[in-house]
């Protein structure tokens, strides 16, 4: 709203006088509430943002690398050896804790959802869709199926490769259940956790949406792999192992950026190409071939010429102008023609005279 702006002047007297001022009107902003902001950040962005940073693979993150593969490598030999952690699995296993707290086990089948790679995968990826339209990138989507083939090979390599069985199908008593033909050994459930809900704390724009999404991500992914041992499909060394399998993943993630930026330039090049051939095509009438020579046709007679006027002469000599200046059109006297230039009818008799008499 515009406010206007009087200034006064104080008489010596007393009182008071308006005084001219060269201040018109001033019009002062709204300041923006906080849904106003929420709403402007829903916008898209007019051009790629230029503040958010790519991680790389500092040294701190390839120390923290190396210890969590160090750990992998000791839960996994400790399985092998038949150590405590698999006397610590069937402690649990004979536990059995779905029967010991009954009464969320219909809430926990739900929350186990949160770690399938079908919903997860969908719910996330179009959360990051929405952040490559914004921000005019494709880097999210990439991040999130690069992390996920990650996921794909190295655990589905584990799981077959060591073939453990579950809880529900083991065989003997105190034994590591290893190299029967199972498919657990580590968690599927809790390193699709790990690294589906851990993507959204490596994409995150600021340090502070960083720090939350990381604590709601570990919370989340140790919520399902308490789930599967909760309902007895994993045993507690299993989500161990998943949840390193999946920290594992998210570390070496920087080691991956310079492949992902490449990938997303030549994607978006390709594209730009197709938009200007698109843009740029003329509709055809149909298919367009090799070009076909043209002969000229010799078989065909050639058409007789146009009989000419009596009075036209047949060829017409060239124009020639003679040296000088002319004179116009409308400066030139009229020229009167000798003759008629009606053609002849018998019929006709000249005006004066009188036509012969029909019989």
């Amino acid at each position: 709203m515009p406010h206007h702006i009087v200034i006064t002047k104080t008489l010596i007297g007393g009182g008071s006088a308006l005084t001219r001022c060269n201040v018109d009107w001033v019009r002062t902003e709204r300041k923006p509430t906080r849904l106003d902001r929420v709403f402007a950040r829903l916008d898209r962005e007019p051009e790629r943002p230029a503040h958010i940073g790519v991680p790389r693979m500092s040294r701190h993150r390839v120390v923290l690398f190396g210890a969590a593969l160090a750990f992998y490598l000791a839960i996994v030999w400790a399985v092998l050896i038949t150590s405590w952690l698999v006397r610590l699995d069937w402690q649990v296993m004979f536990f059995r804790p779905y029967q010991q707290w009954s009464e969320i086990h219909a809430f926990v089948d739900y929350y186990v959802v949160l770690g399938q790679r079908g919903p997860t995968a969908v719910m996330v990826a179009a959360w990051l869709g929405w952040r490559s339209w914004r921000q005019h990138t494709l880097r999210p989507l990439l991040a999130l199926g690069v992390s996920l083939l990650l996921l794909n090979v190295t655990v589905g390599a584990a799981k077959y490769g060591m073939g453990r069985l579950g809880p529900h199908y083991a065989t003997e008593i105190g034994s590591n259940e290893m190299w029967l033909g199972g498919d657990i050994f580590p968690s599927g459930h809790t390193a699709n956790a790990v690294v589906t809900w851990g993507i959204l704390a490596y994409l995150a724009s600021t340090p502070r949406a960083r720090r939350w999404l990381s604590a709601l991500s570990a919370v989340t992914s140790l919520g399902v792999g308490l789930s599967t041992v909760y309902i007895g499909t994993h045993w507690l060394s299993d989500v161990i192992l998943g949840w390193v399998a999946g920290l594992l993943i998210l570390l070496a993630l920087p080691w991956f950026e310079p492949l992902i930026a490449r990938a997303e330039t030549r994607i978006l090049a390709l594209r730009d190409r197709l938009r200007a051939r698109w843009s740029g095509r003329a509709p055809a009438a149909g298919p367009v071939g090799r070009p076909v020579p043209l002969k000229p046709l010799t078989d065909r007679p050639d058409p007789a010429p146009e009989p000419l006027h009596a009075g036209r002469p047949a060829t017409r000599s060239p124009a020639y102008l003679a040296p000088g200046p002319h004179t116009t059109r409308a400066e030139r006297s009229p020229v009167t023609p000798a003759g008629s230039r009606r053609p002849p009818h018998s019929e006709r008799h000249p005006r004066g005279t009188t036509p012969a008499t029909r019989p």
